[in-house]
């Protein structure tokens, strides 16, 4: 069997970067944050939204692999195309797992090229090479409508050592770190909504 595939091997490490909204200090954008990103997903047990990523070495150079995903679009172009996904509910509740995500991995580089929608409207979370920075903040946290009731359980159940151990080729003990430190944030957040709007509202 053959099939397409997806390859990245930029692996860039810069102490200032100038970019298009500002200057980032320590700046990374690395192949192996891509690899991270779906440890992370199977531990919350939503890899259903990002696609499986390995690395492997191919002609000399030694990047992360992914399988290339069945899309009609991305998120760009259906803006352009005004176009509505035909059942709202499940259109949402997939947004929202991928907005607890994005703020989860603390993305420096998202844009709508990364959220990629197949056939029967099911919603990929791609590109993960400038994810998991330091910062113990919320990027958006505003983004945090609503919850999936099991992400949740999970989220409150993710453990540091554990992480840390399925992702030790690809992140640093400051990188998981923050990513412990945001997962406190996101959890208080809900719980928050959860106090003040009731379970329902917050979770589904």
């Amino acid at each position: 069997m053959t099939h397409d595939a997806s390859f990245q091997t930029i692996d860039e490490h810069a102490t200032k970067k100038e970019l298009a909204n500002g200057v980032e200090f320590n700046f990374v954008d690395s192949y192996k944050y891509n690899i991270a990103a779906y440890a992370l997903v199977e531990l919350l047990g939503i890899d259903d939204i990002v696609p499986v990523y390995v690395e492997r070495k191919w002609n000399g150079a030694v990047g992360s692999l992914s399988w290339w995903l069945p899309v009609k679009m991305d998120e760009v172009e259906r803006h352009k195309r005004k176009l509505t996904a035909p059942d709202a509910d499940a259109w949402n509740n997939q947004m929202y797992k991928i907005r607890v995500l994005d703020q989860l991995v603390y993305d420096t580089d998202v844009n709508l090229t990364n959220v990629l929608i197949g056939e029967d409207w099911k919603i990929w979370r791609v590109d993960f090479s400038r994810a998991f920075r330091v910062s113990k903040d919320l990027r958006n946290p505003a983004d945090l409508v609503r919850c999936d009731r099991q992400l949740f359980e999970k989220l409150r159940a993710l453990d540091g050592n554990e992480l840390a151990g399925k992702t030790k080729h690809y992140l640093s003990k400051d990188e998981v770190k923050g990513v412990m430190a945001r997962r406190d944030k996101i959890v208080a957040h809900f719980q928050q909504l959860i106090s003040e709007k009731g379970e329902n509202e917050a979770l589904y």
